[in-house]
């Protein structure tokens, strides 16, 4: 959608290139030329029986932009989707023109030197019941039950009122997809992939850094990695106050300036 310099759009776990409607419209109509995607086995997307992976998301995204885009790209993701974004500016430097973070992920799952003892067994355990083929599609039918999943969105938005009913059942819909049961326990039980600890030093390419400061998924003080690399690195980092995980959704008008303005100054010095 649009024209100009070539933004691609990754969304986080769950959701789909339908959480980006508050941010497409207004990037386009600035003079942008904005793609947005949905990761394979999230939205109306294929779910296939196989095992992912942030690499297989990667291969996903690295053939979308030789399809469709083939110039240098700006990559902007929320969550997991910023992690991905990492890995394509660390990873192929040549099609990236820059990175917008939007409370980025540290891993696709928890590392086990992330967790003390009783956590890593407690979720060895959960690991081993989300695969089980007799009670995982029951775990998953509660799980993706609409008031369960308006309760989870609550609890990482921080304004409740944009826990909407569209919001909840732009999640709720992909899960009722055949095979989604199947993706959900696939993810869950995967490896982490890298940390951004890992990939920010291979990094050259300019950064845009948004932090919902309310976040209890991926608090804030992560974030500090971002501060530390932005003193020799050309790093953006600006919190946003009152905000959870999902800022661009949440707090689209703060998000969709901050972002407008960065791109603004990196057309400028490029």
């Amino acid at each position: 959608m649009g024209i100009g310099r070539p933004l691609l759009l990754v969304h986080g776990f769950g959701a789909s290139l339908g959480h980006w409607g508050k941010n497409i419209p207004v990037l386009a109509a600035a003079g942008y030329q904005v793609f947005a995607i949905d990761l394979l086995g999230f939205g109306g997307s294929d779910k296939p029986a196989l095992d992912y992976t942030l690499d297989v998301w990667q291969e996903l995204l690295r053939d979308f932009w030789a399809t469709h885009i083939q110039e240098p790209t700006v990559f902007m993701g929320n969550s997991i989707g910023g992690l991905l974004c990492l890995m394509m500016l660390a990873d192929y430097p040549e099609i990236s023109a820059g990175g917008i973070l939007l409370n980025c992920a540290g891993g696709l799952n928890h590392r086990p030197d992330e967790l003390n003892l009783p956590l890593r067994l407690m979720m060895g355990a959960f690991t081993q019941v989300v695969r089980s083929k007799l009670i995982g599609p029951f775990l998953f039918d509660r799980i993706r039950e609409k008031n369960r999943l308006r309760r989870t969105l609550q609890q990482v938005y921080r304004n409740r009122d944009a826990v909407t009913d569209e919001l909840v059942d732009l999640i709720h819909t992909p899960s009722c997809d055949v095979g989604a049961q199947r993706v959900f326990a696939s993810i869950l039980t995967a490896p982490p992939g890298p940390s951004p600890g890992e990939l920010l030093p291979r990094i050259k390419a300019p950064l845009l850094v948004l932090w919902g400061e309310a976040d209890p998924w991926t608090p804030i003080s992560i974030a500090t990695i971002y501060q530390k690399f932005g003193k020799t690195n050309p790093v953006t980092l600006i919190p946003i106050p009152d905000t959870g995980h999902c800022p661009h959704d949440e707090n689209p008008e703060v998000v969709n300036q901050h972002v407008l303005e960065w791109l603004k100054k990196l057309v400028v010095e490029n």
